[in-house]
């Protein structure tokens, strides 16, 4: 029965109708075969319709299956009759009877397509170990007697067709993301779509952009209605998926860093470029947000990642390119904005009753000093230590790694704060942060020092110090340092910050 209906509709003489009417019977392939199942095994009761019960998302054969008629199938039931006229809907709305619209199979290392000429990316990758997708494609593919070539499947497993180990995941995603950015026009966008519980697969996949040439612009959390067959049944998936945007620099920012490489000039060029695309958005719940990426220390942290990546010497310190964000670009509700972007926004703040501010963890010491600064400019009055110490005692509890000794609330006030004559404490002038963030520099390298001399894995440590420590011997060239302490730490703390990473792949490189 099936070679007769795929016979008649291939005979069509129409051949956009010919298409559309070749894409109807294939969607109904799985609902036709011995994957189809009785009604009973799905509902728990016996009745109703037993077209498309097949199990979603796996390759699967139940014990007990449902033959349904084809004619029923494709146009007897009520869900058929529904779903062949959203077909007919979505078919005559389609871009694709104007032709303006290609669709191609084939691996995404290679694309065939010319530099540059593509104006936006949407891609949902595979997510590591999650779903054998060549499996799935096996019922269609043996129809039109071809098969997927999984050399190239990036997906992780034991069995013996899974060859994939994270690092060959990553290394494949990296050739995809490379790919992406050879066809993307400079200054356009990608979107992924990504969704995984492990902290490592998330860190490979924002290496591999970064490796590829994209600076990541936002991350937002999307809560989709409908749920994979993944998020549905297994207990550990994550039922929200993340939406990565990212985006190629233009090549007016490769022209002006090319010539002003290793200078300051380099910092304000990549921040006015960073800062140019990332507009303030309401949320659909109505609330304002504060916009992450507008913060001094993301924008710290692209910039810091976009030199590593490209093998760039830092052009500024940490402190140096606080101070000059407050002197070059407006700040607004601590955001910063080109001059040309605050009055829209200031327009745009008119409408909104409360800005919420950006939720913190205190996961190490750099994000605990960052807590300490938001938490004391939202009380805009100097506080006491013994109204700090039960807020700060509450947060620290919740998700400190195993490795980070618990800071102590003392001496991050000491490093990051100043008093009145009170005793109270408050968040210090941006003048004053440099001598500040030489205190804590210096104190972060001792530490570090400790960790250069000694031998096997750290078990207790601070990633503040690691990255004071990196940072501090990529500048002097000292790359044997920063693969010496790279190699003893766990793999969790590349997972924690991304930056680790980069020092360590590069300095490996440039070591030899």
């Amino acid at each position: 029965m099936w070679p007769t209906i795929w016979s008649a509709a291939s005979s069509e003489n129409d051949p956009v109708l010919r298409v559309a009417l070749l894409f109807w019977i294939e969607q109904a392939v799985w609902g036709l075969s011995w994957m189809n199942r009785h009604k009973t095994l799905q509902f728990g009761k016996v009745g109703g319709s037993a077209v498309n019960n097949y199990l979603s998302g796996v390759y699967y054969v139940p014990s007990l299956h449902a033959e349904t008629n084809p004619t029923y199938n494709l146009a007897g039931s009520q869900a058929s009759r529904g779903k062949r006229a959203s077909l007919v809907k979505t078919w005559e709305a389609s871009p694709a009877r104007l032709g303006q619209v290609a669709i191609t199979t084939g691996s995404s290392t290679t694309l065939g397509l010319p530099d540059g000429c593509v104006d936006y990316v949407f891609v949902d990758p595979p997510f590591g170990a999650n779903i054998p997708y060549a499996d799935l494609a096996i019922l269609v593919e043996s129809w039109h007697r071809v098969r997927t070539d999984i050399a190239e499947e990036a997906v992780m497993g034991r069995a013996a067709r899974f060859v994939r180990t994270l690092s060959e995941y990553g290394e494949l995603m990296e050739q995809c993301f490379a790919e992406f950015h050879r066809v993307l026009k400079p200054g356009r966008w990608m979107t992924v779509e990504f969704s995984n519980a492990s902290n490592e697969v998330w860190l490979t996949i924002q290496h591999a952009l970064a490796k590829a040439g994209f600076v990541v612009a936002d991350t937002r959390i999307i809560d989709k209605e409908q749920l994979s067959y993944r998020q549905v049944t297994a207990t550990n998936a994550v039922k929200r998926d993340l939406v990565i945007s990212a985006y190629k620099p233009a090549d007016e920012l490769a022209e002006r860093i090319g010539p002003a490489a290793g200078t300051p000039d380099t910092a304000w060029a990549f921040a006015r470029e960073h800062l140019r695309p990332v507009t303030v958005e309401r949320d659909p719940s109505g609330e304002q947000r504060v916009i992450r990426e507008r913060l001094p220390d993301r924008l710290y942290d692209r910039m810091e990642a976009f030199h590593l990546t490209r093998n760039l010497a830092m052009p500024v310190t940490a402190a140096e390119f606080y101070e000059g964000l407050s002197q070059r670009f407006p700040q607004r509700d601590g955001m910063h904005f080109l001059d040309e972007q605050v009055e829209a926004y200031e327009r745009h703040r008119m409408t909104i009753k409360d800005l919420k501010e950006a939720h913190l963890f205190i996961i190490d010491e750099e994000s605990a000093i960052q807590w300490l600064r938001q938490f004391l400019k939202s009380r805009r009055n100097a506080q006491p230590y013994a109204a700090i110490q039960p807020e700060f005692f509450r947060e620290v509890q919740a998700g400190l790694p195993d490795w980070e000794e618990p800071p102590d609330l003392k001496v991050l006030l000491e490093r990051s704060c100043l008093q009145d004559e009170e005793g109270r404490w408050y968040v210090p002038d941006p003048k004053k942060e440099v001598d500040l963030e030489k205190l804590r520099k210096r104190e972060r390298l001792k530490e570090f020092a400790t960790y250069a001399a000694g031998k096997g894995a750290l078990k207790h440590f601070s990633l503040a110090a690691v990255r004071a420590g990196f940072s501090d011997a990529w500048e002097r060239r000292d790359f044997a340092s920063v693969v010496a302490v790279g190699k003893r730490l766990p793999a969790e703390a590349f997972a924690q910050d991304e930056r680790l990473l980069f020092y360590l792949d590069n300095a490996e490189q440039l070591a030899g």
